[in-house]
């Protein structure tokens, strides 16, 4: 599989290979802040499959669960693009919102429930958690072809 994105100015652009290991919206009070009160949807992706083209700005900061997190986002149009953290420096995080559509891409999971506001819709089909879930399996190394 692969997905491209891109923002809304059109100056940042990814080409994402293979499929995610999760996709999560995330209700934590800084993801509440950055998508403007409601949660986050973000489809992980092992980091050697994320290709990234254009200019990111950044912000990083110490979440909740203790690890720093950062933020990447177009500096031209303020799009949010990816996150990452230092627990998991083998992912990105994709805002779904920056994958072109239409895509096959729905959230499986929704974490940080207990940062949820009290009008939060958590449809029921998604597994949840209230706060930091279990990290998702590491990607399989890669491996060279066998000899001809």
């Amino acid at each position: 599989m692969s997905y491209t994105g891109r923002c809304a100015c059109g100056g940042v652009t990814a080409t994402l290979s293979g499929t995610p290991v999760a996709i999560r919206q995330c209700w934590c009070r800084q993801c509440q802040q950055v998508a403007g009160g409601a949660h986050t949807t973000n489809a992980i992706f092992p980091a050697d499959g994320v290709a990234i083209t254009g200019t990111l700005a950044t912000h990083s900061y110490t979440a909740a669960s203790g690890n720093v997190l950062t933020h990447s986002f177009c500096p031209g149009c303020g799009t949010p693009v990816m996150a990452q953290t230092t627990a998991r420096p083998h992912f990105r995080t994709i805002r779904l919102g920056f994958i072109d559509a239409p895509h096959d891409l729905a959230p499986d999971t929704a974490i940080w429930t207990g940062d949820a506001p009290a009008w939060a819709v958590i449809p029921d089909h998604l597994e949840h958690y209230t706060a930091q879930p279990p990290a998702p399996p590491a990607p399989a190394p890669a491996t060279d072809p066998p000899p001809k």
